[in-house]
């Protein structure tokens, strides 16, 4: 899976990978992520049905959770 940072609806940067490791030194699937969710506090949810399992991706830094108005 990979992030490419936007602004004002244009690619600004470079592809940066953030979840790798889904195929072998052959090329064989070993997972298979085939849906994206945002949980409340932010992080990435990825299922992947040949592991049969979610991924939960998080930064190393926290953001701070937004505030309520």
């Amino acid at each position: 899976m990979i992030f490419v940072p936007f602004a004002n609806g244009v690619p600004v940067g470079d592809a940066q990978d953030i979840l790798t490791g889904f195929l072998d030194a052959d090329g064989n699937a070993l997972g298979r992520p085939v849906g994206v969710a945002v949980a409340r506090d932010g992080a990435l949810l990825v299922a992947d049905d040949v592991g049969d399992s979610v991924w939960r991706l998080t930064p190393r830094t926290p953001a701070p959770l937004p505030t309520a108005r």
